[in-house]
């Protein structure tokens, strides 16, 4: 038999025909079950059929290929030869466990069934060996709910409400209150439901129960649970699970026997102190079940509990130390914190399953730490054990987990962390709210633009509409602020006075609490503990900045945000947006003023009010980043979105400018896109209004001549955007070095600067080698690339994608994580050909991206020099770049 047609295989009885490093074909469960059978530690035998087998079975219209069944039929037969039983016996009778097993952990999300082979005959001839008949029909009652529910469609409340209805008429209270007889009744009631359901009677063929098990197992990897736990995790549907058929072991032979679920350390905090329960006379689903409260594995978490029912290590102290020798030997094998289920049959441990173990992102960090003190792991090694995007847990405040809450409703995980404050439906309200001392969380249908200083000020933000790429969104996770979008059961009434959620009414001035980790809202003050960032998470950061080769600069406009980043290890500024700055409430109507001017001269007057007030925000950004690098955006956004909208607000303009307010509506009406995205924006301006981007530039080079003078030389990068061929970028950026060299005169100051842009479109993509001749960096601005390669609007998207996820047409959403065939193609070519013309480009990514570990991945293989992000995904961004070094 050649290996592409090995299907199964075998494990335990002294032998195994895979190991863990067979973890892609046998899956995780079926690789670690293989390993420790290796190990010479106690696995009941069995076999895994393959991933590769689960592929097969969908291409081939859910049917068996060939062979398969026998290979089954012998597998099967190896296994009562190990145990000294005999499937579908009446005597002696061998029973099975059939699990799914992926590569990747998936716990709870695909089917199990425990004791197949039972049936009217096997299950008399289990109680005769046994000696034990209540065990024997409360065995067989379990293999019926089980196989009824996974297999055969009959739903478990079916069994539940049968099982509920005898114990209240029996005056029963437990499950292990029921008798041999009782069981016999019950059985008889399950039996009979199945029939009325189906039209046929529960089966009593083994090798048909077998079968129909590991075609529910293979079905069950595209259930719904699975396919959501796949989508939120990454995981590509077309790993497949494995089948793992193992001889069963019981749990529930009387106060002998016992299952359990152990830890090697504690999940939650990483301390090394082993962590887990367990229940005497059960199976392994009764621990997880909640029908029977679990106790304690150790004596010490026991007394921590204040719980008076013996611990595992009290109640069965031989066999506790046997497990403790098992878990020693396995966490030392596999160097890694494991998850073990184990179970005790009168007496004899038997272990079902070791996995690496999920923890929390603080344990993450301590176990790795930990590990390297211990000499277990290296510290390349302790780097690559921690989930880069897990550190959002500890980045931002979170709830404390111990405090009462009244959730009033759930929207979208947008921007992690919690807050609490004063409901606000303004952003001018946020903002005079926020400079009198109030907390404030911002209420809005959706954001714009002109929220930024609302949003700014706010500790929090709502959206009852968007999604996770929205506006809201992104600018919210830019700024670290704690989001949920599309909460969509709000209602906010029109007058701003208040939100309601079906029916509850919250008043403007009331208090909510947010949570941007599971999108949560609450009414009132929800109590949060703040993040500590010393310690371990300084300790692996240490390491993980030694093994990285990319650089991690942030997205940030102000001093706040700039000061942010440094905490968190930036290492210079890679993006900032000047029109950010430019919805300060004090400079709002200048910038109206400057737009709505129907003359040059009338544009240059409301510049020179314009000039200082950038010149202190930049001055600010140099100084505060003290000598890194600052890479400033000119003016990007269409002018539609500074525009003044109510009558208010045209007075404004016409009284500060002098010019008449009909006037001044007229021109605004004018100035109207259809499709502003595309429309008369970024380079466009400074093409068509060359005098604004000459303000800023003076203002640029005016502060980086002050700073220098005075401390660290500083080397402004200027970022024209939105080019689309190189004409535009000579013309603009010859009026740029004619200002800066102007600037330096004026000043008597010799100062480098670079001038580059932001490839966003892919005709700059593919013709990067020209633009490369005037261009000095290219930043990657893969929101919009992103938008433009696909024809999509991110802030629209959102109300589609997901059925594209759902369908499969997309793995993950490419605002998200970088879409690398197309988009991440046009980068590819762009840096390959920029380099071509210019070889010492700098090259980086300022989109959302950045930020993402997997787009972090891509660039680190394409070679670019930086990635920015918002300051508060920095620590994910370094980690996420040395691990993607020390993968290469």
């Amino acid at each position: 038999m050649t290996t592409e047609q090995k299907w199964v295989y075998n494990f335990g009885g002294g032998s195994s025909d895979g190991d863990a490093s067979l973890k892609n074909l046998l899956g995780g469960k079926g690789a670690n079950l293989a390993e420790m059978a290796s190990l010479g530690l106690p696995v009941p035998p069995g076999f895994t059929i393959t991933t590769d087998l689960c592929t097969l079975y969908y291409q081939n219209d859910r049917k068996w290929p060939n062979g398969l069944e026998q290979m089954v039929d012998n597998a099967v037969a190896r296994i009562g030869e190990v145990v000294g039983k005999v499937f579908g016996d009446t005597g002696n009778p061998l029973l099975v466990s059939v699990r799914s097993g992926a590569r990747a952990s998936m716990p709870g999300m695909m089917d199990t069934v425990l004791n197949l082979g039972l049936n009217d005959e096997t299950v008399a001839g289990l109680a005769t060996l046994s000696g034990d008949e209540r065990f024997a029909y409360d065995s067989y009652r379990r293999f019926i709910q089980m196989y009824s529910d996974v297999v055969l469609g009959v739903g478990h409340h079916t069994f539940e409400d049968l099982l509920d209805t005898y114990k209240e008429e029996n005056d029963f209270f437990l499950d292990t209150d029921l008798k041999a007889a009782d069981w016999k009744q019950v059985i008889a009631s399950y039996k009979q439901a199945v029939e009325q359901e189906l039209g046929r009677p529960f089966p009593q063929d083994v090798r048909e129960q077998l079968r129909g098990a590991i075609d529910a197992v293979f079905g069950s990897w595209r259930n719904d649970r699975a396919n959501t736990y796949r989508r939120l995790h990454n995981i590509p549907e077309s790993w497949g699970t494995a089948v793992n058929v193992q001889a069963m072991v019981f749990g529930n032979m009387g106060e002998s026997s016992a299952t359990g679920v152990a830890f090697t350390r504690d999940p939650s905090t990483g301390e090394n102190a082993y962590y887990g329960e367990f229940l005497i006379n059960a199976q392994g689903e009764d621990v997880v079940a909640g029908i029977r409260t679990p106790q304690a594995l150790t004596k010490r978490a026991r007394e921590a509990m204040g719980d008076d029912a013996a611990s595992l290590e009290e109640a069965m102290p031989e066999t506790y130390k046997e497990l403790e020798a098992v878990f020693q030997k396995l966490e030392k094998h596999y160097r890694d914190m494991q998850d073990i289920e184990f179970t005790i049959q009168q007496g004899k441990l038997w272990m079902l399953q070791t996995r690496n173990g999920k923890r929390t992102a603080k344990a993450a960090l301590k176990i790795a730490v930990d590990m390297c003190d211990e000499k277990l792991i290296t510290e390349e090694e302790a780097v690559m054990r921690v989930e880069p995007g897990s550190l959002d847990q500890l980045l931002h405040p979170s709830l404390d987990p111990d405090a009462p809450r009244d959730q009033l409703t759930k929207g979208l995980p947008a921007s992690p962390g919690a807050a609490s404050g004063e409901v606000v439906f303004n952003s001018d309200e946020a903002e005079r709210l926020a400079q009198e001392g109030h907390k404030v969380i911002l209420v809005r249908v959706e954001t714009s633009p002109e929220d930024i200083h609302g949003m700014h000020a706010a500790t929090g933000i709502v959206t009852a509409r968007g999604g996770m790429t929205s506006h809201a969104a992104v600018v919210a996770r830019g700024m670290g602020r704690p989001c949920v979008c599309g909460a969509g059961e709000l209602r906010i009434e029109k007058d701003g006075s208040s939100f309601s959620v079906a029916g509850r009414q919250v008043a403007k001035g009331e208090k909510i609490t947010i949570d941007g980790n599971t999108g949560q809202v609450f009414f009132g003050e929800v109590k949060t503990v703040q993040p500590e960032l010393s310690g371990d998470f300084a300790k692996v950061m240490t390491w993980a900045d030694k093994c990285r080769r990319m650089k991690v600069r942030a997205n940030a406009e102000t001093p706040l945000d700039a000061r942010t980043a440094l905490d968190f290890g930036a290492e210079g500024i890679g993006l900032c947006r000047t029109e950010h700055m430019f919805f300060d409430a004090e400079r709002i109507i200048a910038v109206r003023e400057m737009i709505l001017a129907e003359s040059k001269s009338g544009r240059e007057a409301a510049l020179t009010k314009l000039l200082p007030m950038q010149r202190g925000d930049f001055k600010e950004l140099f100084e505060v980043m003290s000598g890194f690098p600052v890479t400033v955006r000119l003016l990007d956004p269409p002018l539609h979105e500074f525009l003044p909208h109510s009558d208010n607000e045209i007075e404004e303009v016409a009284k500060a400018s002098g010019m008449d307010a009909e006037k001044l509506k007229a021109r605004a009406h004018s100035l109207k896109e259809f499709n502003p995205m595309l429309g008369h924006r970024g380079c466009r301006l400074g093409v068509s209004y060359p005098e604004i981007y000459e303000m800023q530039v003076r203002a640029i080079m005016e502060a980086a001549c002050d700073v220098s003078a005075g401390g660290d030389p500083v080397t402004p990068e200027i970022m024209i955007p939105l080019v689309a061929q190189k004409k535009e970028l000579s013309l603009l950026k010859e009026r740029v070095d004619a200002i800066a060299k102007a600037v330096l005169a004026e000043k008597g100051q010799e100062l480098d600067y670079m001038v580059g842009t932001m490839i966003e479109l892919p005709r700059a993509a593919l013709t990067a080698d020209k633009i490369a001749e005037d261009a000095e960096f290219f930043s990657f601005g893969t929101n919009d690339l992103t938008q433009t390669t696909f024809g999509l609007s991110r802030d629209d998207a959102g109300t589609f994608l997901p059925d594209y996820i759902r369908h499969g047409i997309l793995e993950r959403d490419p605002f998200v994580t970088l879409d690398q065939e197309g988009v991440g193609e046009l980068v590819e070519i762009a840096a390959e050909r920029g380099r071509k013309t210019r070889p010492d480009i700098k090259l980086g990514i300022c989109g959302e991206h950045g930020g993402d570990p997997d787009s972090i991945h891509f660039v680190e293989k394409v070679g670019l020099d930086y990635v920015s992000c918002s300051p508060y995904r920095v620590p994910i961004a370094r980690l996420a770049a040395a691990q993607s070094a020390l993968a290469k």
